[in-house]
């Protein structure tokens, strides 16, 4: 049965269900929600949750959230320390390292970057496949299909997009840790990844003629941020409450670097345009009540890693400043070793973050009586111990 949060769903009446978007950002994404998730745990906003979208760090989150979903059952709260102990263990491991060391052993010759990822996060995260996950909350990992331009789907019952069209039955063949390792192959590292979808599996695609035939046969997915890095797409056509964790950093400004520099800098330039539209016309949406899709009754909040406390209630003093926030949002969006002091530091940013955001947008989430604030790591908030933590952590390591 389709629900009105499927991006194939028919038209609707009126918007319905609360979702969460979990954007991209490599491991800083992957931590930064962590903290997210901990203050919606508390606060019981989890089990009210009926969609859940996610992007390549996003995607790495939501895969261990769904393996504590799927071992809990689903009326059984979820072991949110085991949870974050998951999430601490592949954060301290520099999984791009071990993907291109497994690259050169020589049964793994023809395997790419990225088939190579999921094995790992299969070890790592879990091995069960897309049929195992939760009928609720809806858990949706999107990649960018390469051959048709847009949002591609891996879900419970439902694999590919809108113009391709969709298969939905042998989804217990896909691995989820195959669909999560396809929303997070960032290019042009990762070359793009087969979507274990044959040409002829495919129905309902808007797409017709040979041309599209032939582009059915031959789909290429790469990392879901090429698309929509806050991985809104499936949902706010038809959500009526839209939760957005985004991760994402500030435009990096960049002197002049010759020519090859200037080829490279021009998708970064379109593609930060792009995600400013989306995030204004989001921010918009929430504000008129009229979300895309034309229908009203749009409502949620935004929570970003740019963001801090004293922006949403300027007599609110918990937290991170601004110029602390600007330190974090500008962390590395690499999958190598996040130290202790990174984890924490991004799990209390997003604790604080999604707490304040639900609060003062979202009140009837939040409750009358809401369960004191227990911040992960306080002894992380002092700023002087923060600014000599987070010296080092925009470079990139290998």
């Amino acid at each position: 049965m389709e629900t009105t949060q499927r991006p194939d769903a028919t038209a609707v009446a009126q918007r319905t269900g609360i979702a969460l978007a979990l954007s991209g950002g490599g491991f800083r994404a992957t931590l930064f929600h962590l903290g997210a998730l901990r203050r919606m745990n508390e606060l019981g906003v989890l089990d009210t949750l009926d969609s859940i979208t996610s992007v390549s760090g996003g995607s790495i989150m939501a895969a261990c959230l769904a393996k504590s979903m799927m071992a809990a059952g689903p009326t059984a709260p979820i072991d949110f320390a085991a949870m974050a102990s998951t999430v601490y263990d592949l954060t301290s491991c520099n999984l791009l390292r071990r993907v291109l060391l497994d690259r050169l052993k020589p049964t793994h010759w023809r395997a790419s970057l990225a088939e190579l990822t999921a094995m790992e996060l299969a070890n790592r995260v879990t091995g069960k496949s897309l049929a195992d996950l939760p009928a609720k909350p809806d858990f949706l990992f999107c990649a960018t299909d390469m051959a048709f331009g847009v949002n591609w789907i891996y879900g419970r019952d439902i694999a590919g997009d809108l113009q391709a069209g969709y298969r939905r039955t042998g989804l217990n063949r896909i691995p989820i840790a195959y669909a999560t390792a396809a929303s997070a192959c960032f290019p042009p590292l990762f070359r793009p990844i087969d979507p274990l979808v044959s040409g002829d599996e495919f129905h309902g695609g808007v797409a017709k003629g040979p041309v599209a035939d032939a582009c059915r046969a031959r789909i290429r997915l790469s990392d879901g941020g090429v698309y929509d890095n806050m991985a809104l797409e499936p949902v706010w056509k038809r959500v009526a409450t839209l939760l957005v964790s985004d991760a994402g950093g500030p435009f990096e400004f960049a002197a002049d670097r010759g020519a090859l520099g200037d080829l490279l800098r021009y998708p970064d330039i379109m593609g930060n345009q792009a995600r400013g539209l989306r995030k204004r016309w989001l921010i918009e949406s929430f504000a008129s009540g009229l979300g895309p899709g034309g229908l009203s009754g749009f409502g949620g909040t935004y929570w970003g890693t740019v963001s801090y406390r004293a922006k949403y209630d300027p007599n609110d003093t918990l937290g991170y400043s601004q110029e602390i926030a600007t330190l974090i949002a500008n962390i590395r969006t690499d999958f190598d070793t996040f130290s202790p002091a990174e984890r924490a530091i991004l799990e209390n940013h997003g604790y604080l973050m999604a707490d304040i955001a639900i609060r003062l947008h979202v009140p009837a989430l939040y409750g009358a009586a809401p369960p004191p604030l227990v911040i992960p790591y306080p002894e992380w908030l002092d700023p002087a111990k923060v600014r000599v933590a987070l010296a080092n952590s925009s470079k990139r390591h290998l």
